[in-house]
């Protein structure tokens, strides 16, 4: 089913929705007078991308917001100490999940009322659509635990490596200039506008430098430092024995830290991925952002559309720049993410790469 939902097919129908999405947060960003908070503001994006793409609920804004703020408490406390005592992160957390599936269940409960007016089977609808073939109804229980199983899925790691994103075009003007200028030359930005109808899924997939700098995004800042497996066989490694049964934890970012494929491992440079060096090609398992193996992130094609998607907006239709002296700390959990958040100021463009002063709604709703 999770083939399905993150099927060529599938993504090619979450695309226009996931643009609305950005460029709807875009605008809000580049409107607010005070620079945003890039971290707390992607968390924002990305739970808003899942619901409203992803899972096609029709949640107003005020209550996806209270749904929101539900969810950080479940996903603060998901990680707690199992001691369950009145004040204690887990009995936050299981409190913050009951709430969360009252109104996940409220949502599925008036998806599956309100079917008119549906231009694209979401993931929610495949999910449903899967037990039906297989002569299983799904029980509101199941759907519950699928829903949250997708939002968790695509939100916190998204948010990381859309964090990581902006503070590498911060930090690399000349990066965000080579996107535009790719861009330009595939017909998909013209005169400071992304020309209507441009972004197909195969485009966006052609589109080659953008590739390299998402890759190399991920290379550095992967979200999630590692993953479990368990040994299907006894083997050797560096003179140890590892016995069959055992549970082991392989790191991703050692791996992307020692692989003897990358030159200057702490250099952020997208043409390491380009067609003349192409260092994620040798060898298997030098290059993991998404895990290996036949237990790969499912969704790892979704994150990669997403990221795209804002890295095309951003270049496109903002200016943006950095608010604090210096860029912040980062910090590895529970995902990799800056101390403080990444206090950046946005500003509008309009067709012709000009500001636009914030200022009355009308102007504002003129620049894209």
């Amino acid at each position: 089913v999770f083939s399905k939902i993150f099927s060529h097919e599938a993504l090619e129908s979450y695309l226009p929705k996931i643009q609305l999405v950005i460029k709807d947060t875009l605008r809000a960003w580049s409107s607010n007078p005070e620079p945003i908070n890039v971290y707390h503001e992607a968390q924002k994006l990305t739970f808003r991308m899942a619901i409203r793409v992803l899972l096609g609920f029709r949640i107003p804004d005020e209550e996806l917001g209270r749904l929101f703020e539900v969810y950080q408490q479940f996903v603060e406390n998901v990680f707690s100490l199992p001691v369950d005592l009145p004040f204690s992160g887990y009995r936050r957390g299981i409190r913050a999940r009951e709430t969360l599936q009252k109104g996940l269940e409220k949502a599925i409960q008036e998806k599956l009322q309100n079917t008119q007016g549906k231009d694209y089977a979401d993931a929610l609808d495949i999910l449903i659509e899967s037990g039906k073939e297989h002569g299983k109804e799904l029980t509101m229980q199941e759907l519950k635990d699928g829903t949250l199983e997708l939002i968790f899925a695509a939100y916190a790691t998204t948010a990381s490596a859309s964090t990581s994103l902006i503070m590498q075009l911060l930090k690399h003007p000349r990066v965000l200039e080579k996107l535009r200028e790719e861009l330009r030359s595939k017909g998909i930005l013209h005169n400071g506008c992304i020309c209507e109808g441009s972004l197909r899924l195969d485009t966006i997939n052609g589109l080659q430098y953008l590739d390299c700098v998402i890759k190399e995004v991920l290379r550095l800042f992967t979200p999630i430092s590692g993953g479990y497996r368990t040994v299907l066989q006894t083997f050797e490694l560096d003179g140890f024995q590892i016995p069959k049964g055992w549970s082991v934890m392989y790191s991703i970012r050692d791996t992307h830290d020692t692989a003897p494929v990358f030159k200057d491992v702490d250099v952020f440079d997208p043409d390491r991925f380009g067609q003349g060096r192409s260092e994620d090609k040798d060898g298997r398992f030098h290059y993991l952002p998404f895990g290996g193996g036949v237990r790969t992130c499912l969704g790892k094609h979704l994150a990669k559309l997403f990221l795209k998607a804002l890295a095309i907006e951003l270049a496109s239709t903002s200016r943006f720049e950095l608010a604090t002296r210096t860029f912040p700390r980062i910090t590895l959990v529970p995902v990799v993410h800056p101390v403080d958040g990444l206090k950046v100021k946005f500003f509008g463009l309009d067709s012709n790469q000009n500001e636009i002063l914030t200022g009355t709604d009308a102007m504002l709703g003129a620049t894209v």
